[in-house]
């Protein structure tokens, strides 16, 4: 099971702007694409988006120069290797690059083909790409839990404009329900949620995933009350069946040493937005919550650790961890975080997300693989990543294809394992 040919494309994104697109082709005719993500808000810790900076093309978004990267260097260096030895693929593309961030030849370049190979490989097995995962890393995940919908349902901050200061309010499923039944329990609020929001009086746009990004809300605390609101209003029990997950993106409001609520007119230190968060955790049935701090605010990180582990809510690390090992571990040794968001495009191979998720599993941190907000793609592989390292939830907008696509995909592999 050889590599016979690797070549690179662009293709659209989400947000309208391109992407990449790796095909491989196996000597057994085996062929495979992937497509690789990214994001509106992204950590400054991630693996780099190699673009061209061409003002006549896409306003500098466009990808040739990672298209070229893909057919001039990485090809002729993993042709005639074995498909099947994924980590070896991995460690030639990483040794290729030889930058920390994979500045060189630029992480989405690098993903596009190892999730490729993967998916080939996977192919010519004739495996689901998840087994496939489960068999070359020995994960032994609990394929009787499968991961639950975290749905973002409003969205503020750099993904909708005029909204909130935080950047994402998802609805997650906590139920016992199977999958299929928690995705439709959680539309069904996501859906009631559009009439709560209509009898405030605000709009039921839509930002960049696929949530509403309702102009005019008075607080960032307001979306908590209105998700409630809805969870009991579509007959669910908030907290039982349905609760709440936050994604502050705070590093995006962090400037000169304070973090700026912009619609609240507030400049506060670390510890006064701990305790502006705090009574939320008390008030609303919150089950999770993501990057509330800066990416670099560790000592902020570890103290409000703290409090989240007293009230037993997930704390998650992303723009903090950017699925490295390294700042995972830096986060555990700390005790920064009970949980992890895992971006396969911010590390760049798929050997070194598993082994983030790995490490994590190892500690005992829960993790949640999730799209990207800026430029997501119908690439479902995210999905078959959380099913092989047992995630307990994976993050994804509630409408458009991009987003709809991964849970079609969480069904099916349910409908699979039956």
């Amino acid at each position: 099971m050889k590599i016979k040919s690797v070549t690179g494309q662009e293709v659209l994104a989400s947000g309208g702007y391109p992407t990449l697109q790796a095909t491989v082709i196996l000597d057994d005719d085996t062929t495979a694409s992937a497509q690789v993500p990214y994001g509106a808000s992204a950590g400054s810790h991630e693996a780099v988006m190699l673009v061209d900076n061409d003002p006549d093309r896409y306003q500098g978004k466009g990808v040739l120069k990672a298209v070229q990267n893909i057919e001039e260097i990485i090809s002729p260096a993993i042709l005639g290797q074995t498909a099947k030895d994924q980590a070896q693929i991995d460690k030639t593309l990483i040794d290729l690059d030889g930058t920390p961030n994979k500045s060189k030849l630029g992480g989405n370049s690098i993903l596009a083909v190892s999730l490729a190979v993967a998916k080939a490989t996977a192919s010519s097995l004739k495996k689901p790409l998840y087994r496939h995962i489960i068999d070359t890393f020995q994960t032994k995940p609990n394929l009787a839990s499968l991961p639950k919908p975290m749905m973002v349902a409003i969205e503020g901050g750099k993904h909708a404009a005029n909204s909130t200061d935080l950047q994402e309010y998802c609805l997650s499923a906590v139920g016992t329900e199977t999958v299929e039944k928690s995705i439709e329990s959680v539309l069904e609020t996501y859906h009631t949620l559009e009439k709560v929001l209509t009898n405030k009086g605000l709009s039921t746009n839509v930002g960049n995933e696929g949530a509403f990004a309702p102009e005019g809300i008075e607080s960032n605390e307001a979306p908590l009350q209105f998700l409630t609101q809805a969870i009991e209003q579509a007959g669910f029990k908030p907290g039982a069946d349905i609760a709440i997950s936050i994604d502050a993106a705070a590093n995006e409001f962090y400037q000169d040493g304070k973090y700026q609520l912009k619609i609240e007119d507030k400049a506060l230190t670390s510890d006064e937005l701990i305790e502006y968060y705090t009574p939320w955790l008390d008030k609303y049935p919150v089950v999770s919550l993501e990057d509330m701090l800066a990416e670099d605010d560790w000592s902020a990180w570890t103290r409000f650790n703290k409090i989240t582990n007293a009230h037993k809510i997930l704390h998650l690390g992303d723009d903090l961890t950017v699925t490295s090992t390294d700042r995972l571990q830096q986060a555990i040794n700390q005790q920064a975080i009970s949980a992890i968001l895992i971006k396969l495009n911010q590390v760049g191979t798929l050997t070194e997300t598993v082994e983030c998720c790995q490490l994590a599993n190892q500690h005992g941190l829960v993790t949640v693989p999730s799209h990207r907000g800026g430029g997501e793609t119908n690439d479902t592989s995210m999905v078959d990543l959380a099913v092989a390292v047992g995630s307990r939830f994976i993050k994804v907008g509630p409408t458009r294809g991009e987003r709809i696509s991964k849970y079609n995909r969480l069904i099916e592999i349910e409908r699979e394992l039956k």
